[in-house]
């Protein structure tokens, strides 16, 4: 599998091999700045797992890691949407042309099942009181989504041109332990945890599908496992929550006040509202949802808690030239990209 020291892809490595037992792991990551092995420590001298560090656009050493494998679930992806915002080149690349490799990779050495893990965000903004189901149109909002959309035709394109076994999962929200702390939730939590202020983007009213990451691991395995080759898998977790409420939600958990909340200028391109249908997962495969939203979030908020040095060595590593750039300096930041389209606008 590819990206698997991230949050989802350590939760699948995990759920592999300390629940399930009867896989083995092999464990394909750049170890780029979201891509952490302190995530794995408790799997990384199991018998069943091996790590391998590489880029998925090395396509040497994507074909030398994949060699001997039964299936690729392709977790790695640059997947914040905000650095796709100011930096779009790194999603394109990554998500886009690392696709490309592992699938000409499998291609050649005839693998027998191709999980290609998405995004609900490649069906861009939902209407109020409708949810997307796989057949939705794709339209994509930001840079990394679209990346994301592009992958996943081009994995399609592979089942109908080359006949590769490619399956694909698109997920809601995910949150859970391990999560990079610059997505939605970690942001709240560990800034309330230690009283800092939360920012909210724009009025907050942008609403997000939740669902826990052990759910969705299990509904990836069964994907695997179980899923038609061709088809795609929605899961999501029907919990549809406004930001605003969101972090009021998680300020109420820890006892502290809604003073902490800031809002700050929204990024450009925000979808508003982002729901999933998940009922063929839910049909052909038997997925449900186990953990309940009140219920992991507590969970998660209680696992943010008890690891203060995982978040600490995260904060003094990349992430706190991150959070100087699209927080603190945010109004700067958010000039510097309509100067750059004012300048391509002009020489149009």
């Amino acid at each position: 599998m590819t990206g698997g020291a991230g949050f989802i892809g350590s939760n699948f490595i995990r759920l592999l091999v300390r629940y399930e037992k009867r896989h083995e792991v092999v464990n394909f990551d750049a170890l780029t700045y979201a891509g952490n092995l302190a995530n794995l420590e408790d799997v990384a001298a199991n018998r069943r797992y091996k790590f391998i560090k590489g880029n998925i656009c090395d396509a040497q050493a994507v074909e030398s890691a994949m060699r001997g494998c039964d299936a690729v679930v392709h977790f790695a992806a640059e997947s914040h949407v905000d650095r796709s915002i100011y930096e779009p080149s790194p999603a394109i690349q990554t998500n886009i042309t690392g696709t490309f490799v592992l699938l000409e990779a499998a291609r050649k050495l005839a693998l027998p099942r191709f999980v290609q893990v998405s995004t609900d965000e490649v069906y861009g903004d939902i209407a109020p009181g409708q949810f997307a189901d796989e057949s939705y149109p794709l339209k994509p909002s930001s840079p990394y989504s679209a990346s994301k959309a592009a992958g996943d035709l081009l994995a399609l394109s592979y089942v109908r041109t080359y006949g590769l076994p490619v399956l694909i999962t698109r997920s809601s929200n995910n949150y859970g332990p391990y999560q990079f702390l610059e997505k939605f939730l970690p942001l709240m939590i560990t800034n309330a945890i230690a009283d800092r202020t939360l920012p909210i983007y724009g009025d907050g009213a942008q609403q997000r599908d939740w669902v826990h990451v052990n759910d969705n691991c299990r509904g990836i395995l069964q994907v695997l496992e179980r899923g038609k080759v061709g088809e795609v898998y929605n899961i999501g977790g029907h919990d549809v929550v406004d930001n605003l409420s969101m972090a009021k939600k998680v300020l109420r958990l820890l006892g502290k006040p809604e003073s902490l909340i800031a809002h700050v200028e929204d990024r450009p391109g925000h979808d508003r509202r982002c729901a999933l249908d998940g009922k063929k997962a839910a049909t052909e495969l038997g997925w449900k949802q186990e953990i309940k939203l009140e219920e992991g979030l507590r969970e998660t908020i209680g696992w943010y808690g008890s690891n203060a040095k995982w978040i600490e060595d995260l904060r003094a590593g990349e992430y706190r030239q991150y959070y100087k750039k699209y927080y603190e300096n945010r109004a700067d930041s958010l000039k510097a990209i309509a100067r750059q389209q004012t300048e391509i606008d002009q020489k149009t």
